[in-house]
């Protein structure tokens, strides 16, 4: 009786190992995918859902990222900034869009406030300071993002004053983590 629950025991072992791979692989991605079918994880931020559609360290692509984002009411990403353009494209939901544009300043200093909503879009210039926050009461905030230059390596600021030196550089970022690795040093 022993010898068919191991035998089940290390096939499940095995699909679980496959399916973790699988997360991280760098050998492109399948034509055709069902995106609930992907993994998704808040990575400690509550009122978070994200997953990477395609991603530069999880798939190996190039140019661009494709992440799919969504916040539960009252909830925000941090003030930050990245060297990278991005793309937002709001499915449902509305909410508030923070966007400082003193880069070239000490600090990013008093953002512009933009209302956003479904079926809005709107680009974050590189190194433009900048927070997404579900200002709506009643209803999640669902955005598809875009990146370019992945990865992203992401500053992120305590307040909007915080001078960009103090920024803290997080990279690689949360839902990177598992599959990044670190390039092997050359032995010489």
């Amino acid at each position: 009786m022993a010898g068919p629950c191991l035998v089940i025991f290390f096939a499940l072992l095995l699909l679980s190992s496959i399916a973790e791979a699988s997360q991280c692989s760098v050998k492109g991605l399948p034509l055709i995918r069902n995106i609930s079918e992907l993994p998704q994880d808040n990575y400690g931020r509550g009122g978070l859902s994200h997953i990477t559609i395609a991603g530069s360290v999880m798939h190996g692509m190039k140019e661009v990222e494709l992440w799919l984002q969504t916040f539960a009411p009252g909830s925000a990403t941090p003030i930050h900034r990245h060297s990278c353009e991005e793309v937002f494209v709001v499915l449902k939901g509305s909410g508030t869009l923070y966007l400082a544009t003193n880069s070239h300043e000490k600090h990013p200093g008093k953002p512009q406030e933009f209302k956003i909503y479904s079926n809005s879009t709107f680009h974050i210039p590189v190194n433009d300071a900048h927070q997404v926050w579900n200002t709506n009461e009643h209803e999640d905030l669902q955005i598809l993002v875009v990146i370019s230059r992945p990865p992203v390596k992401v500053f992120i600021y305590e307040d909007w004053f915080m001078p960009h030196t103090a920024a803290k550089l997080k990279f690689p970022y949360y839902w990177d983590e598992q599959c990044f690795q670190v390039p092997q040093k050359d032995e010489l």
